[in-house]
């Protein structure tokens, strides 16, 4: 569980500030519903660079909200990290990795591509500046205004 320590705007876990993400997932190939069914995944399959990158930073604990591409696009879940990065077993190199995620509870309200648009707070999310990256990361301001129009 988060816990407040040191000011209102730090939350860590096990004295771990933790970090926010999202990952995206075209509803076609895995929806929500079916990663909410087996609770966990592994996240595999990434294969540009900057993507693996934050798939490296992401740590026990940290916070993922869960994206639909494709032509629902829109912020659908919550999910968590499980297990930090290990090789992925769909590659065939070595630097490809993967994380385990541990499924969430779906929004009240998806929270969309255009609704995040319109929104000048979330203007320097990466899913605004740069819609074809599949894991980026989050500031806790940008995250908790996500989780707040969803919910």
């Amino acid at each position: 569980m988060a816990e407040q320590k040191g000011g209102a705007d730090t939350k860590e876990i096990l004295g771990k500030k933790m970090a926010y993400f999202l990952v995206k997932q075209d509803p076609a190939n895995y929806p929500f519903e079916q990663f909410q069914k087996e609770n966990k995944t592994d996240w595999t399959g990434v294969r540009n660079y900057q993507a693996r990158n934050f798939l490296r930073d992401m740590k026990k604990g940290d916070q993922v909200l869960f994206y639909h591409s494709g032509d629902e696009k829109a912020v659908v879940g919550f999910a968590s990290v499980s297990k930090t990065a290990f090789p992925d077993p769909t590659a065939d190199d070595d630097a490809w990795i993967a994380v385990e995620l541990k499924a969430g509870k779906k929004f009240k309200r998806p929270v969309s591509l255009s609704d995040i648009k319109a929104e000048s707070r979330l203007g320097n999310i990466l899913l605004v500046r740069n819609g074809r990256i599949s894991v980026m990361s989050l500031t806790e301001a940008e995250y908790d205004h996500i989780v707040m129009m969803g919910n």
